[in-house]
């Protein structure tokens, strides 16, 4: 008897993570919106949006979500950008800024992953979620995709 019970309450955890599991990974990814680099100026004084496109190819990154690897890329990727661009110190400033305030466990629409409901935290990104993304995609407005596709 006590076998069966010790049995029977495995099965009920494994049934209740398999649900849960679907369940998680079901969810809708939200159309993509950026905010330029969110608390940080889009520019100089004087060229206003000079690392504009480095954040929004950054914000498309974010959207995605995934892996902290990933996180990683992306935050050293718009450092690079910047850098580019002839400013490294704000790089190193904006790279600090979204190493701490980027993290997925913060309720903020900058956070990583912020296209998917939260909590997500890091994750890979399942075949039916690179779909949704690939989908959103499509419908991203003409110029932002210009943009994003131009800094690849």
């Amino acid at each position: 008897m006590i076998i069966n019970n010790v049995l029977f309450k495995k099965y009920l955890v494994l049934i209740f993570f398999s649900v849960f599991c679907t369940i998680a990974s079901s969810q809708n990814l939200a159309p993509f919106t950026t905010d330029g680099c969110s608390a940080f100026t889009d520019g100089t004084s004087t060229q206003k949006e000079l690392w504009l496109p480095c954040c929004i190819r950054h914000d498309f990154s974010y959207w995605q979500g995934g892996t902290a690897k990933k996180k990683v890329i992306a935050d050293h990727e718009l450092h690079q950008c910047v850098v580019n661009l002839g400013q490294p110190s704000i790089a190193r400033l904006m790279l600090l800024g979204v190493r701490i305030g980027g993290s997925p466990y913060f309720p903020s629409s900058f956070r990583w992953g912020y296209g998917w409901p939260f909590p997500r935290g890091y994750q890979h990104l399942s075949i039916k979620e690179k779909q949704q993304v690939a989908e959103q995609s499509k419908k991203i407005d003409l110029s932002l995709q210009q943009v994003i596709k131009a800094i690849d």
